[in-house]
């Protein structure tokens, strides 16, 4: 949302040469030279015998690729004549690697690299841990210039050396090295911006905390972008008066089994007294959460006025809600929210000036007021019944996928993540009893923002799950989580930045990966994406256990000028994406601009099955979200188009700009509910897009309660679907910023 809207190695070489470097005959293997000893690394050859493949084969069968792995020196592997050329072994399982020797026949690599991954199929995750340009052939002992681990290494050409191809007679690899296992513990060190309260606590000294993190981002513009990170965890019992602000990159929650197991007696509290300057509203209040509690409100309701990237999951609230700001106190003006799942509220709540809000598998015991543009509710009991856009209610009665997030409780003095199990056509909460898993802490790495990459990806190779504390995490390489059923989540919004341009992180295209509780922001260095789940082209049915996204936002810009080409791709059929945030920044500490933070495309499903329920994705510079996969299915999607596009040129040639939500032509099955996108073209008001949303013509192609707003008369939208819906802004000015509805498409 806008500021300016009211309403809204060191290397060790040995090099002998062979006697015939000029010239060889391809096919006829020469003598190879003696493999030298290895004195300080591991003595067993990790790739021999291994699964091998290749770019090419030179002719002969006999020159394979499997032949540089054999064991045996007279036997050898043969490219193409080409420099581009790669020998790529499958070592089984993640290794730490510590010494490479590439055997080379006459025809050798002038420049080549030795990579590593756990992820083959998506060459971005290849990492280089040695890479010369001066080769000069024989037997070369490498050791890494970069810690080095990976399930995949390959010697990969970039000049040969001769005007033949490549010839290795073995390709021989050394692991062990100094790998130490990484300690667990089941009561860890969360460090230093967790605090962790039990009702000895003194209430003064509780409320001493909360008021200090908040106060700190009064009249702040900057505290949106800061690096301060604020936890707030409650162990079971009833505190006595808690009044705390959530403020920016703060959460708030309970350490008990269920919610009613802790109990704040007072509030928990978002408004916009914080915002600096005469215009007070609440769509900028992101990045905080309340969990896992229960609120006895002071006053009878408690109030919520958030907008994007803010979750309240598994609350009771012992009284109201309302989720609108205070006209009375401070003249907040608007939100622009919002998220609430496996929650419950005694009595009414009150949507306020929220524009658009996502209800999911939740009680609502008195009932819900209120609406602007896009309320939406699936699996809610006490929603509204099914009415838009007059009022502008979406329901369904259940949801038809779901599972709720893992999150951290106490028990006995230990810690424990508890994973929630699948539900389908859900309605209600989970808790008491919520069924699931629980998985003691001793099996999560405790993850600090001084940890490398190479430490994380370390801990996932030794099988354990990912725990981040809060903080900013610089990545140099990409995380690649492979085992089935891991589980990657954390505290008050850690943040993963790729460095040098590198994917932030890899899912494999496994079983049950949660990721969750994550905010990925762009480097300077562009990224092809920052999180990538699942291999492109791989369909495998996950529909029993699929991999679950949750409470995960992608920023471009704003901390810093950020780049990434797309945020989230998804590959992997049947994967939940619950709940999350991408945006590209309109305003920022760092500059923000049309060519500053670049990024095309905010979410891309190649998947099938997949299903988004609560989807917010806002100002990328093409399509929003592209649909390629059968059977999607999304509840709720908010978008706002870019601001900045300075022509309409720029924005696209050949046509008006690009629709919001895409689904491709190829897509036959595909199914939404409540979905809005706005127009905000601050930069040139005179700019136009085409429609809001674009789908195929097809049976299986059903979209119900689409609408698109033009923010302020600000630009325009001249269709809602296709070619179907009346444009925006209307004549009328008395429909200033009114929506244009389409009940249902076909």
């Amino acid at each position: 949302m806008s500021t300016t809207k009211t309403f809204a190695l060191i290397t060790g070489v040995t090099v002998m040469l062979s006697a015939c470097a000029e010239q060889r005959a391809p096919s006829v293997p020469s003598t190879p030279p003696t493999l030298t000893s290895l004195a300080t690394c591991g003595t067993v050859n990790v790739a021999q015998g291994r699964p091998a493949r290749a770019s090419s084969t030179e002719n002969a069968a006999s020159l394979d690729a499997g032949m540089a792995v054999d064991g045996n020196p007279g036997t050898r592997w043969a490219s193409a004549w080409t420099d581009a050329e790669w020998l790529q072994v499958d070592l089984g399982s993640s290794q730490q690697i510590c010494s490479v020797v590439l055997q080379w026949e006459a025809a050798y690599g002038q420049a080549f690299q030795i990579q590593v991954t756990d992820n083959p199929a998506d060459a971005s995750t290849w990492r280089t841990i040695y890479q010369t340009s001066t080769g000069t052939g024989g037997t070369q002992t490498i050791t890494p210039t970069t810690a080095a681990s990976g399930r995949y290494i390959r010697m990969n050409g970039l000049k040969r050396g001769t005007g033949y191809g490549y010839s290795l007679w073995e390709f021989r690899v050394y692991a062990g090295g100094t790998t130490t296992t990484l300690p667990t513990s089941d009561t860890p060190d969360f460090g230093p911006n967790v605090s962790v309260f039990d009702t000895s606590t003194p209430i003064t000294t509780i409320q001493s905390k909360l008021d200090t993190a908040f106060n700190a981002q009064l009249r702040n513009p900057d505290a949106q972008f800061g690096d301060q990170r604020n936890v707030f965890l409650f162990k079971p019992g009833s505190y006595g008066r808690v009044f705390a602000n959530v403020g920016f990159y703060t959460a708030i929650a309970g350490l008990g089994r269920n919610p009613d197991d802790v109990t704040i007696n007072g509030a928990v509290n978002v408004d916009s007294g914080w915002v600096y300057g005469d215009e007070k509203n609440a769509t900028q209040n992101f990045w905080r959460s309340a969990e896992n509690l229960a609120v006895v409100p002071e006053g009878g309701t408690d109030r919520w006025a958030v907008s994007q990237a803010a979750p309240m999951r598994r609350v009771h609230i012992r009284g109201g809600l309302t989720m609108g700001p205070s006209n009375q106190d401070y003249g907040q003006g608007y939100s622009s929210g919002g998220f609430i799942a496996d929650s419950k509220v005694d009595a009414q709540v009150t949507s306020g000036s929220q524009q658009q809000w996502y209800s999911r598998d939740s009680a609502f015991l008195q009932g819900w007021g209120g609406s602007n543009w896009n309320m939406v509710f699936s699996g809610v009991q006490g929603a509204p019944a099914q009415s838009f856009p007059s009022p502008a209610y979406t329901t369904l009665a259940t949801t038809p996928v779901s599972r709720e997030k893992p999150y951290l409780y106490v028990e006995n003095g230990k810690y424990n993540v508890f994973v929630p199990s699948l539900r389908t056509n859900a309605s209600g909460v989970t808790w008491p009893n919520t069924p699931g898993t629980s998985i003691p802490m001793s099996q999560f790495y405790v993850a600090r923002p001084t940890d490398s990459a190479a430490t994380l990806n370390q801990a996932l190779s030794q099988g354990l799950n990912l725990f981040f504390t809060p903080g900013v995490y610089h990545l140099d390489r990409t995380l690649n989580v492979t085992r089935p059923g891991t589980v990657v989540t954390g505290i008050g919004f850690p943040t993963l930045v790729p460095d040098g341009g590198v994917n932030a992180m890899q899912v494999a295209d496994v079983d049950g990966v949660n990721i969750s509780s994550l905010l990925f922001d762009a480097g300077t260095v562009n990224s092809p994406a920052l999180l990538t789940v699942g291999t492109a082209g791989a369909h495998v049915n996950h529909a029993a256990n699929p991999i679950s996204v949750q409470d995960v936002y992608f920023r471009i810009g704003g901390a810093v000028a950020g780049k990434s080409t797309t945020s989230l791709i998804v590959h992997s059929d049947n994967t939940l994406i619950d709940h999350i945030w991408a945006w590209r920044a309109d305003h920022g500490k760092s500059p923000t601009g049309w060519a500053v933070n670049t990024a095309d495309t905010g979410v891309i499903v190649n998947g099938n099955n997949v299903q988004a329920t609560g989807l917010f994705v806002e100002h990328y510079q093409k399509y929003q979200v592209v649909w390629n996969g059968q059977g999607g299915r999304t509840i709720f999607f908010q978008n706002e188009m870019p601001y900045d596009p300075p022509t309409q040129d720029a924005w696209r040639v050949g046509a008006r700009g690009y629709a919001a939500y895409k689904v491709a032509d190829s897509v036959t099955t595909h199914e939404a509910w409540g979905l809005g996108a706005y127009a905000y073209f601050s930069a040139n008001p005179s700019i136009h897009a085409d429609r809001g949303f674009e789908v195929p013509t097809a049976s299986g192609v059903r979209m119900h309660s689409v609408l698109t707003v033009s923010l302020g008369n600000t630009g325009s939208i001249d269709h809602v679907i296709n070619n179907t819906g009346a444009a925006v802004p209307f004549a009328d000015p008395a429909k200033n910023t009114a929506p244009s509805p389409v009940v249902n498409y076909p």
